[in-house]
């Protein structure tokens, strides 16, 4: 019997990715002199920023929905989310704000592994996440579904405090951590770019640290 799963836009994607290392951060990937992207500089703590909103979520109401242009869409609660496959990763992570913290410890979901549930079609080009708190923010779904892209849960050894998005986040390291939406609710998958909040306030529709891009201008 042959079980090889049926060949998809993510697989022929990530052979892509393989082949190249791309999107991979930190020592692992880049020279230590170009781990630290321009105008940046590095941070031992890890600062709090978000809208001054930090929702209570408990486990036990908490859901995560994907929907959109997917075969199958989702709607998980916290049992069926740490069902999937679980993932230590190590990355770097930039905020546009001009701090970088190196060596981060996260375990959570891969968001590959849980794109290979849900499966995204053909027409899928972008994702718009929603969070709890009301934020949303937009990414390419190539960019989204990076080998090193988390649905983070714990933080160095620990669970994500409130504060950083605690009960889960998303973990996106190669792009500004504001695309990196805290207490993360909903993935929507769509077949265009669609401005979230800071996108639509003058920040860059796309967010590449290595290019500056910070805001709508650059």
């Amino acid at each position: 019997m042959d079980d090889t799963p049926d060949d998809s836009k993510l697989t022929r994607t990530k052979r892509l990715w393989a082949e190249a290392g791309k999107f991979l951060t930190g020592r692992q990937s880049r020279p230590e002199e170009d781990r630290l992207p321009p105008g940046q500089h590095l941070v031992r703590d890890w600062p709090v920023l978000d809208l001054g909103v930090h929702p209570d979520l408990p486990l036990s109401t908490w859901r995560l929905d994907v929907v959109g242009l997917v075969e199958k869409p989702l709607s998980l609660n916290w049992e069926q989310f740490q069902a999937l496959p679980q993932t230590e990763l190590r990355t770097d992570i930039h905020c546009v704000t001009t701090w970088s913290r190196y060596d981060n410890d996260w375990k959570g979901v891969r968001v590959q592994d849980l794109l290979e549930v849900a499966r995204p079609v053909d027409q899928a080009t972008h994702v718009l996440l929603h969070s709890y708190d009301g934020y949303t923010t937009n990414l390419p779904l190539m960019d989204f579904a990076a080998p090193d892209a988390m649905l983070a849960t714990h933080w160095q050894g620990q669970p994500l405090t409130q504060a950083h998005g605690g009960p889960m986040r998303a973990m996106v390291p190669h792009l500004y951590f504001w695309k990196s939406a805290k207490w993360l609710g909903r993935i929507e998958l769509i077949g265009a770019d669609r401005a979230g909040f800071w996108e639509r306030n003058g920040y860059h529709m796309y967010g590449d640290p290595w290019r500056e891009q910070r805001y709508s201008e650059d």
